[in-house]
């Protein structure tokens, strides 16, 4: 059957078949498409990397001896260690190459590099990785005394990962009975095991990052133990020579058959992604980072890529894969950032802000239209016209804010319409703008008694000058003065009542005026006149006589009352006015 099938149809359309059945899997998405935790495979990162010591051989040549038991004696054969001959030489690129115990390679030290002179070997390797051991295979006699560092700012700091010695105490300070607790899972330990063992056989040394560790179990519940081993460099420091104090002997090539020797560098682990990425590759900068998904972003996935704030960044886990939320803006901003008090009041499901809304919207989510413009409810909150203009007239309108809703403008009395543009049943439009329509009634009752209504602007009659003015006369004959700010005003009846802050009190009346909120009346057809002018956020001096009424609590003034815009040159003069009162000269 499988030949027949294969007859009718193309190798080509087989092929294709075939190909479709086998498509690889995203590891970070999961059976429906939703994100899930994912790693980048297990490697020995070290491999093909560079590696820089502190001292290699063969630079000027130098001998080199080899120990080797027979028969009860230690037997030295020696050889010459020479950086520019290609069978002679020992560089520390040997240390990360293909290992292969048919053909050994071995990197080398100068002979006898003995305490308290170090040797050094320092691996970069490029990008941070979770270790899970260091693996060092000798050639040589293991050393007396050697330390493991690893760096996470690429060799900028150094922090102390192991210790081995024969006498740890000695030699590090360090007890070699030292045990891990929840409260020092990142203090490095001391050993002794290793040191002990006979220096002439050789052997492999390897360090597990989490071995001991408490919550090695819970790895990724503890960001503890995900920053212990967490490296970009590695560093091994070599302290002591294990000689047995072969040194002091006379017998030839004693010296040059103690150096430090390995054949194998390795280092196992994994590319850091945070659980955001199943693998690492170059950049255009040729740099090595993680292929990040779940809207994550940076060399390690260590953060949330633009816009996707919604919720703050976290390292996925195999119960939760944490993924970056993108914000809701509507499409009316490009940016948002992460409030974290936002986001708690939401029950920890929405923290993005919306930062710079366009399209005339406001809102942490650019989800309503900012002030002088009300929405559009034809088009959805998404499209750039959602909102329209309020276009107030701006005569009949209180304001240029409409209710953004409705669109409805704050309307004049007598004033109607959406954007108040006309008069309102049983008005007329005037000539004045504070009051743009009038009742019917009032003109006709103004008609009768005056011939033509006030309102409507042709009988104003003008201010007198003499009531802009201040002296010590005036002063004496009114009856309280005092600074005001205003800050609000109403239509009350034929009244107009302002909201004033009173700043300064230089003459009390006879309600014992005090500085604070309180009310100022003016007559509306005064008003109307400008005769006083008044206009809101001003500072004015007042100078008036009393006139008592219980409905209208605080100051009442009229075109008779002194209302000049203030000056601060003026507060020289109101204190020789107050002096001059309070000596009893006012009469």
């Amino acid at each position: 059957m499988g030949l027949i099938y294969f007859n009718c149809v193309s190798g080509r359309q087989y092929i294709s078949i075939f190909s479709g059945q086998q498509t690889p899997t995203d590891p970070c998405v999961d059976d429906i498409g939703g994100p899930k935790h994912c790693i980048p495979d297990f490697v020995n990162a070290a491999f093909g990397k560079e590696v820089t010591g502190s001292s290699t051989c063969g630079s000027p040549p130098s001998r080199y001896c080899k120990s080797t038991p027979e028969d009860g004696k230690v037997i030295r054969n020696c050889f010459i260690c020479d950086a520019n001959h290609p069978k002679r030489r020992h560089p520390t690129s040997y240390l990360t190459d293909l290992n292969n115990p048919n053909n050994m390679t071995c990197w080398m030290s100068e002979p006898f590099v003995q305490y308290p002179q170090n040797v050094t070997l320092k691996l970069s390797l490029g990008k941070k990785f979770e270790l899970t051991y260091i693996s060092l295979q000798f050639c040589s006699a293991r050393p007396d005394s050697m330390a493991i560092f690893k760096s996470m700012d690429y060799g900028k700091s150094w922090v102390p990962f192991q210790y081995y010695s024969r006498d740890c105490k000695k030699m590090y300070t360090k007890s070699p009975r030292a045990v891990v607790t929840k409260a020092n899972e990142q203090e490095a330990l001391c050993t002794e095991a290793y040191s002990n063992i006979d220096p002439l056989s050789g052997a492999r040394v390897a360090f597990s990052t989490l071995e001991g560790r408490p919550s090695a179990y819970d790895f990724h519940n503890s960001p503890v133990l995900q920053d212990w081993v967490t490296a970009t460099d590695i560093m091994i420091v070599f302290n002591k020579l294990n000689t047995y104090g072969d040194e002091a002997k006379n017998e030839d090539g004693a010296r040059e058959s103690y150096y430090y020797a390995l054949s194998d560098f390795a280092v196992g682990g994994r590319c850091k992604c945070n659980g955001h990425a199943s693998r690492c590759i170059k950049n255009r900068e040729d740099q090595y980072v993680c292929d990040c998904k779940h809207n994550t972003a940076g060399a390690d996935c260590e953060k949330c890529k633009p816009f996707h704030f919604d919720r703050p960044w976290a390292r996925a886990t195999i119960m939760d894969a944490n993924e970056c939320v993108a914000c809701n803006c509507n499409l009316h901003a490009r940016q948002c950032r992460f409030n974290m008090k936002l986001y708690s009041l939401s029950g920890y499901k929405s923290g993005g802000v919306c930062v710079n809304c366009r399209h005339n919207t406001a809102g942490r989510k650019c989800h309503y239209c900012k002030e002088g413009y009300f929405r559009d409810n034809t088009k959805p909150m998404t499209h750039r016209k959602a909102c329209k203009g309020c276009d107030c007239h701006p005569v009949g309108a209180l304001g240029k804010t409409c209710n953004q809703t409705t669109g409805q403008c704050p309307c004049k009395d007598g004033v109607t319409g959406l954007t108040c543009n006309r008069c309102a049943k049983g008005y007329q439009q005037s000539k004045f703008p504070i009051a743009p329509c009038i009742s019917d009634q009032v003109v006709a009752r103004n008609s009768l008694h005056h011939g033509l209504y006030l309102l409507s602007g042709d009988r104003c009659e003008k201010c007198r000058r003499k009531n802009r003015r201040v002296n010590i006369r005036k002063y004496c004959r009114r009856d309280f003065a005092v600074q005001v700010n205003t800050l609000s005003r109403e239509t009350v009846g034929e009244w107009v009542k302002f909201t004033v802050n009173v700043v300064s009190v230089y003459k009390r009346g006879p309600d014992h005026s005090r500085r604070g909120e309180t009310f100022l009346w003016v007559p509306k057809k005064d008003l109307a006149c400008k005769c006083p002018k008044i206009r809101l956020s001003r500072r004015y001096l007042l100078i008036g006589k009393y006139q008592r009424n219980d409905e209208r609590m605080g100051y009442i003034i009229n075109r008779k009352s002194i209302v000049i815009r203030w000056k601060d040159e003026w507060q020289r003069r109101l204190r020789r006015f107050i002096k001059y009162d309070r000596r009893g000269k006012c009469k």
